[in-house]
């Protein structure tokens, strides 16, 4: 994912800018607190405290490098009153095989969250609706076999 270019909506940057400005100043500094009040401790070879101070801090500098590589990759995707599925969009489509309506919202990789109806623009069904009109029929392959949608409403 590091080489990907990653699409983000204006807002979605400036959360994960503001994020990252949280992690790198607020969170570095906790951090380093929790690490040295976990040293007082005693012994660091048994120490408990100190172990999960330093693998806190190792997810925390994770996320840090993974925001800094999405920002570094990103590319602004500009929200439009478009005919055709984009970032930010909520599709209303339906099930070709079961005659069930669905409905997303196509959003980044690092907001969605499929039980909220929000899907990436990288996900299978994200990735095939991008670009599509209303009426426009789509096929995805997903892990149970193939998905047939079809577009009734982008707004």
């Amino acid at each position: 994912m590091a080489d990907n270019v990653e699409l983000l909506t204006i807002e979605d940057k400036q959360e994960l800018e503001a994020e990252l400005e949280e992690l790198k100043v607020h969170g570095r500094a906790e951090m380093a607190e929790k690490i040295r009040v976990a040293r007082e401790f005693g012994d660091l070879s048994e120490n408990a405290e100190y172990d999960i101070a330093k693998e806190e801090q190792a997810k925390m500098e994770a996320r840090i490098v993974e925001i800094e590589t999405k920002l570094r990759n990103a590319r602004i995707y500009e929200k439009s009153k478009s005919d055709k599925v984009g970032l930010g969009h909520i599709v209303k489509l339906l099930d070709l095989d079961t005659n069930e309506e669905l409905t997303y919202e196509i959003t980044s990789s690092h907001k969605a969250n499929p039980m909220e109806g929000k899907i990436s623009n990288d996900s299978p069904v994200g990735n095939a609706l991008m670009g599509k009109k209303k009426g426009d029929e789509v096929e995805v392959k997903v892990k149970a076999g193939v998905v047939r949608l079809k577009i009734l409403k982008i707004s």
